[in-house]
Parts: C-alpha cells; structure tokens; sequence
C-alpha cells in the first residue's frame, strides 16, 4: 500500500463560521483571519494505491461553478487536483474506487465536470465506482435549508444517473484495509474512513475534525447541523484517537497534513505535527 496527499486548491471561509461560538481573540491563534474575517482552508484529498485499487477520498470543489460561485470561497494558490494526481504519476482514469466523507460541495465538487457544450454532466473518474451511504444521500437530494447552498444538485445527481454509484451499507470494512465510521454531528451519515498501514491507523478525518485549531472540544463549527453531537462525537474520537496514537489526516487544515494527539490529565492536545510522507 502507499498514500498520496493530494491537494485540490485552496479557499477561504469565514472565521466564525469555522468556529462557531468560540471568540474570533481565541480561534485567531491558530487561524489567522485577513480584514475581512476569512481564513484559508486547504481541500486536502487522500489517494490511497492498494494492490489493484487506486482509491481517492473527496475530491474537492471542481472547477464547473460559475465565477460568481467561486467568488465567494477566495480560491487561492497553485495546487488542483489534476496537477496533484500529475506530480504523483497518475491520471483521473487510474482511479478505480472514489469514498466520498459527505456531499458538501467542497468535498465532491470534483465528482464530476461539464462536457465541452456545458449542457451534460460526467463522472470525472469514468473507471471508478463513487461511495456514498443510503442515509446520506437522501438527505443531500432532499437538502434541509441550513445545507442547500452546501448540496448541490449538478455535483451530486450525476453520479447516481453515470451508474457509478454504490452505497456503503454499514459500518466497517468497506476494503481490505479500509473501514468506515457514521458521525452524525457535522451531517447526516458523514463518512469517516480508517486506513491499516503498516501496523499503523491512519484516519480521513474530514469535517468531523477538520484542523488543528478545531481540537479544543467547545471549537465546534457553525454549520454543524447538530453541535452537541458533534461535540459528543469528537470528544469520544479524540480519546481513541490520542490513547491508541493514531495518525490524523487533516482535510482542511491549511497549516498542517498530519498529526498526533495526547492526553494531558485527561484533556486530550496536540502532539506532533508532521506530512504524509513523513510517516508513510
């Protein structure tokens, strides 16, 4: 098996948002806002090559929306996920699986891209099957208010119609090396996935924790359609996480990849900080 960070881009969203009630003098610390109160995020997507399978979890936002849409998020930077898969020696074809944590268009807007007309839809990774849960993807096609601007229809609806689309039935091994944990806190039936790598655990830990900054328990974000639980869910994540010393795969953290947590007389920190590759 080996692992590739790969990065689709990067943008920015509002500090408070990102931190929901937590003061802007405490959350500031570790992410730094410009004037007019946004911080950068990274899309940080994983790429796992595993015998015959070349699996990639979340693809970032695409590059299909409009440039008003894209307006809002501040992209920003020279990373896509086209140049990544480039510089690692792969093209999209070579994709054979796609896990995707949820449906937020920041995590599955590179699902798919426009044909030359505009007109129609298609899977960005023709060969691959794309993983989603029964649970989840109801509630991305029948969006609630709070999460209609996050599901859109043209990221989503065109997976199911390719015939690319399967569902993960349960918790637990989805490959041989991989398994899958439901939290409910950030959204419905997110997605978490566990990776066994040389006796080593390696978790995608997408919105459930989506940076260093967020490891304080109260750092909740402002779009978690059910703070409590996230807050029950993370607490519960971090103490498996620091007494099992997991490694910690950062979607969005802009500053850093990896990472490792302990416990300080029951509060659980930040360890050590460190890239991919310095651990695979």
């Amino acid at each position: 098996m080996k692992l590739y960070s790969v990065n689709a881009g990067n943008f920015k969203l509002d500090g408070g948002a990102m931190f929901g009630v937590v003061p802007k003098s405490l959350w500031q610390r570790s992410n730094p806002a410009d004037i007019n109160n946004m911080c950068s995020w990274a899309m940080r997507c994983l790429l796992i090559e595993d015998g015959n399978k070349l699996i990639l979890i979340d693809n970032g936002m695409g590059d299909k929306q409009s440039a008003k849409f894209f307006s809002h998020y501040y992209l920003h930077g020279d990373d896509s996920l086209k140049k990544s898969f480039k510089k690692n020696g792969f093209c999209f074809d070579d994709v054979t699986d796609v896990i995707l944590s949820h449906l937020h268009f920041d995590h599955c807007g590179g699902s798919v891209y426009y044909d030359s007309k505009k007109s129609l839809c298609l899977p960005t990774f023709k060969n691959a099957i794309y993983w989603s849960n029964k649970k989840h993807w109801n509630w991305a096609i029948n969006p609630n208010s709070r999460e209609k601007a996050s599901f859109l229809k043209e990221n989503i609806l065109p997976i199911k119609e390719s015939g690319q689309l399967k569902f993960v039935e349960e918790e637990g091994a989805l490959f041989d090396n991989i398994s899958i944990k439901f939290v409910f806190g950030h959204t419905e039936a997110q997605m978490i996935p566990y990776i066994k790598y040389q006796g080593k655990t390696i978790i995608f830990t997408a919105d459930l924790l989506p940076s260093t900054g967020h490891i304080p328990l109260p750092y909740v974000m402002g779009y978690d359609i059910r703070p409590l639980v996230t807050l029950t869910e993370k607490q519960q994540f971090l103490l498996e996480a620091s007494k099992n010393n997991y490694i910690l795969f950062l979607e969005h953290d802009n500053y850093t990849e990896c990472c490792t947590l302990k416990d300080r007389d029951g509060r659980v920190i930040l360890d050590e900080k460190f890239h991919l590759k310095d651990c695979v």
